[in-house]
């Protein structure tokens, strides 16, 4: 058997090689030292403390449910988890919860999530050095989930603050915070997606990443390469409640607008339009003569808000806010949020099937704190429903002039896959007010079938629109 014997030169090629690779590869990951070295004297540590009603705590292995997973899932998230047992229910006993933040001026206001400092009645700030202070609220904005703090020092390390509207997918972040308590940690990741849209949270567009939050990180700051703060740490998806690779962050940019007004008035002002909206559908769009599924749909108005008394009407298709596209109906609320009150709005609106304009001025968001029928049991074979006569009580209530309500839907019919159910107010389709269950019978005998057809209804008092199609 021969053996290959390899020149000495290419022995030194082949232990470079295999030597340098894994170096070579190693060079291509971001180092984070120095970053965290510049940054984590910015960072602090906050504990809070509350006194409840032990009875009024779900138990979560015994503990309160960690915030970070409540503020995501909703109030009832844990609801189902037991108690832990106890001979002093009823009592009241102090509950102590932990988060992070950070410092942005010298003079000592540090920002961090309004769900970590939530009905606190004490606030303790903890330096990166050890020291330990009390913290005054001075506002918090729970629909962005933003809160600023402030603390009696001076001279104190600052955070530079980065540009988050210039972030991409895919790029490196990282992450500071005292997740369980662990002061200082720090995690990486990259940039998952930008500008999501989460449930309750309609006045952020979401920084997506997959850097590792856990409880404790709420409040803290995510940087970019470049040692900026992009983002504030918010919230997880998870579904064992332990981090899943899914994390959320409030963009600089909007934490810093609602921190400057929080500073100057202790609340936040937003613009207001005074509308219910919902998604365009693909048949809705076709209904209305729109080429794509785009926009924000008016279900239905307040009749003293903005924008009725600016003419917008039910039924409208808000596609422009001052120029900006409405991808999707979740993304108008931000769009009319960062606008002022009293300041005017040009939305381009699709009505009857044309592009139209109209200036708008916004208002200022609210505070939030014996039947006669006449049933019809045939007319309606086209559509498969029965519907009846509402009184004027139930229009008052509504606030509505006219409409039926639908008692009957059969099974696999038109009404049925577009989805009404028993117990709507039919208010209008194809655009035609309907005010009696004859009406709705004449308007009926004249509806295309080459076509969607829009219908608005109210359920459960709120108004909505839905797209049928005809056979």
């Amino acid at each position: 058997m021969k053996r290959l014997v390899l020149p000495s030169t290419l022995w030194v090629c082949v232990v470079a090689l295999l030597t340098l690779g894994p170096v070579a590869n190693a060079q291509n990951l971001p180092d984070f030292t120095e970053l965290v070295e510049e940054a984590a004297p910015g960072v602090v540590n906050i504990s809070t403390s509350r006194m409840v009603q032990r009875s009024s705590a779900p138990g979560f292995g015994g503990q309160e449910i960690p915030e970070i997973f409540r503020h995501f899932f909703g109030e009832g998230f844990g609801d189902s988890f037991p108690s832990p047992p106890s001979s002093g229910q009823g009592r009241s006993e102090e509950r102590q919860s932990l988060g992070s933040g950070f410092i942005i001026s010298d003079d000592g206001y540090v920002m961090t999530n309004a769900h970590v400092v939530q009905d606190a009645d004490e606030i303790l700030v903890r330096l990166n050095d050890r020291r330990e202070m009390s913290a005054e609220l001075i506002g918090s904005d729970a629909q962005t989930d933003v809160a600023l703090l402030k603390i009696d020092a001076s001279d104190l390390p600052t955070l530079t603050l980065g540009d988050s509207d210039a972030l991409r997918v895919g790029e490196w972040v990282a992450a500071i915070g005292s997740p369980f308590g662990f002061d200082h940690s720090v995690t990486a990741g990259i940039v998952s997606a930008i500008n999501r849209t989460l449930p309750r949270d309609a006045y952020v567009p979401f920084i997506q990443t997959d850097v590792a939050i856990n409880p404790g990180n709420s409040g803290g700051p995510l940087f970019n390469l470049d040692g900026e703060v992009v983002g504030i740490n918010s919230q997880i998806f998870t579904r064992s409640g332990g981090f899943m690779g899914v994390s959320f962050a409030i963009p600089i940019n909007v934490a810093m607008d609602v921190a400057d007004q929080l500073r100057e008035d202790g609340r936040v002002n937003r613009g207001w339009l005074g509308v219910m909206i919902q998604p365009v559908s693909r048949d809705l769009a076709e209904s209305f003569g729109m080429d794509d599924a785009i926009g924000a749909l008016i279900a239905d108005l307040d009749p003293e808000g903005p924008a009725a008394r600016g003419g917008l009407q039910a039924g409208d298709v808000i596609l422009e806010v001052n120029g900006e596209e409405v991808e999707r109906s979740s993304s108008l609320p931000r769009l009319i949020g960062r606008g002022a009150p009293g300041s005017e709005v040009e939305l381009t609106l699709m009505r009857d099937g044309e592009e139209i304009s109209e200036s708008v001025e916004l208002g200022s968001w609210p505070n939030a704190e014996g039947e006669t029928e006449q049933t019809t049991s045939n007319n309606q074979v086209r559509l498969g429903l029965m519907v009846a006569e509402i009184d004027d009580a139930m229009r008052e209530q509504l606030n509505i002039q006219g409409g039926v309500e639908v008692r009957q839907v059969e099974p696999d019919s038109v009404a049925a896959t577009a989805g009404i159910r028993p117990g709507d107010v039919l208010v209008s389709i194809d655009h035609r007010s309907v005010s009696s269950s004859e009406e709705l019978v004449q308007i009926v005998e004249s509806l295309p079938t080459d076509r969607a057809i829009p219908l608005r209804l109210f359920r459960e008092g709120r108004s909505l629109f839905v797209a049928l199609r005809l056979e």
